[in-house]
């Protein structure tokens, strides 16, 4: 579907580390297979990297557990000088990031732009967070001694990461472990692993300079993934998994998990409702629409999939959104123009575009989009489904697609019922210009986080997590450096 000429790319791409990272070095694996990366937008390989193996991660795992007490007794500060470091040479390289980003995921480069600035804030948030872990002392209430509480590093971290934000989804798991002083143990996803490859150039970078040991960070790519995650997880030696995926692969894990009880954070799939009351100011409702169903084209956890409208509004909100979704220009994130870039595969397009044909199946109307275009590219235009039935398939599963499905209610309760009506609760939406409404679906919306007027959620100041089948833990704010923390009681005369 579309062209693009590499030549403004190639020296981006022939400087890239396509290695592990193990040790601050950029490293060939065990036996030397490589996997191939595509460029979803056209299909070609623009790299081939490193196929890691059970020897490489778990040399990973050894370097982490070795580096662990020396890494955790680095003073806050110094932890903290270092992750703003990081931040600071991630916004230096952000046009590299942004550039190879977008040819190996397909967001449009502005999009990746913004990626990069989310994801190296994350860096600054726990650079600050570093020096504020919380600890507290007492006399016991029977006077007959005192109470110390502190907290340690839970120790070495896995952390699982997923193609759709290749190094928003990272930092926000790596900077929280690095400020609470654990080692971290990163396996990419096989779609997207320059991203973090990238990555691990920087830090190694400024790892060097501050005489950080080398086993605090690792990176293996590896298109072995369950072969990584049971291995890794059946050694004592790690103590804490962090993963972003689907909720399928999420429960694996927490199962795995059991043998060692290892500490887990799962920020797993999501179907978020948008709920418009009657009231709602339309335009502000339709450009929030955009962000929140658009961003990434659809491929977030957080991604409105299912417009829940009040009846009186519904026939102007369907029409307005189908206009804005018709012109949305699809093509190469790199090309000039771009708004809506490829899915991550061809699996992934097909799974989307099955989706909508079952939904047409069961009565839904395409009023604009609908249909898989020919050519080379994983695309699927921006799609509007209206008069869906209330079983139609496609209102229960995560969509990860640029589809938007709208139903309407008549009153309140009839609405909420219907955005509360899934088995997961990550994020969801509302928008009503009564006080009283609004503070209502705050707290009736069964989420982890609810947005109220607004779409964009995600903050590095914020927790991020869900409820119900979406998972456990929450990643940013105060919150997110608890997740690598132990608790530590001592009890004096």
């Amino acid at each position: 579907m579309t062209n693009f000429d590499y030549s403004q790319v190639s020296e981006l791409l022939d400087s890239l580390p396509t290695g592990l990272w193990l040790e601050g070095k950029n490293v060939a694996v065990t036996g030397g297979a490589t996997f191939e990366v595509l460029d979803p937008a056209t299909e070609e390989v623009i790299a081939n990297v490193a196929d890691g193996t059970s020897a490489d991660w778990m040399r990973a795992l050894e370097l982490a557990d070795a580096a662990q007490k020396e890494w955790a007794g680095f003073a806050p500060r110094t932890r903290s000088i270092i992750l703003t470091d990081i931040f600071n040479a991630i916004n230096e390289r952000k046009d590299d990031f942004a550039r190879v980003m977008t040819l190996e995921m397909g967001k449009p480069y502005a999009e990746a732009l913004g990626e990069v600035a989310y994801g190296a804030e994350y860096m600054r948030w726990f650079a600050e967070e570093a020096v504020r872990i919380p600890g507290r002392y007492s006399q016991s209430p029977a006077g007959n001694g005192s109470i110390t509480v502190s907290h340690t590093p839970v120790g070495p971290v896995l952390a699982i990461t997923p193609w759709n934000f290749p190094l928003a989804m990272a930092t926000r798991k790596i900077a929280p472990a690095f400020a609470a002083g654990c080692p971290v143990v990163v396996k990419p996803a096989a779609e997207t692993p320059l991203t973090m490859l990238l990555l691990g150039e920087v830090i190694a970078e400024v790892f060097a300079r501050h005489e950080v040991p080398a086993g605090v960070f690792s990176i293996v790519t590896t298109t072995q993934s369950s072969a990584l995650s049971s291995e890794l997880m059946a050694d004592p030696r790690l103590r804490k998994v962090t993963f972003t995926g689907s909720t399928g692969v999420g429960k694996i894990l927490v199962r795995q998990s059991a043998d060692n009880l290892q500490r887990t954070s799962m920020e797993l799939g999501g179907n978020a409702p948008f709920l418009v009351h009657e009231d709602a100011n339309l335009d502000l409702v339709l450009d929030c629409a955009m962000q929140a169903k658009m961003r990434n084209g659809g491929e977030a956890c957080i991604a409105a999939n299912r417009f829940i409208v009040h009846e009186a509004v519904a026939e102007e909100f369907t029409q307005r959104l189908t206009e804005k979704m018709a012109a949305f220009q699809t093509g190469h994130g790199l090309s000039e123009g771009t708004a809506l870039g490829p899915l991550i595969s061809a699996k992934q397009r097909d799974a989307v575009a099955d989706l909508v044909a079952k939904a047409l199946e069961q009565g839904a109307v395409a009023t604009t989009g609908g249909s898989k275009p020919e050519g080379k590219g994983f695309f699927y235009p921006a799609t509007v489904l209206a008069q869906l039935p209330d079983d139609a398939e496609i209102l229960r599963q995560e969509i990860f697609g640029p589809v938007a499905t709208v139903t309407t209610y008549s009153d309140l309760t009839e609405g909420v019922a219907k955005a509360n009506d899934t088995e997961f609760g990550l994020a969801a939406y509302a928008f009503t210009e009564n006080f009283h409404t609004a503070e209502y679906l705050a707290h009736a919306l069964e989420s982890g986080m609810v947005g109220i007027n607004r779409a964009v959620i995600s903050d590095a100041a914020a927790p991020f997590g869900g409820i119900k089948e979406s998972g456990f833990g929450r990643e940013g704010g105060a919150e997110g450096i608890e997740e690598y923390i132990s608790v530590r009681y001592i009890a004096k005369p």
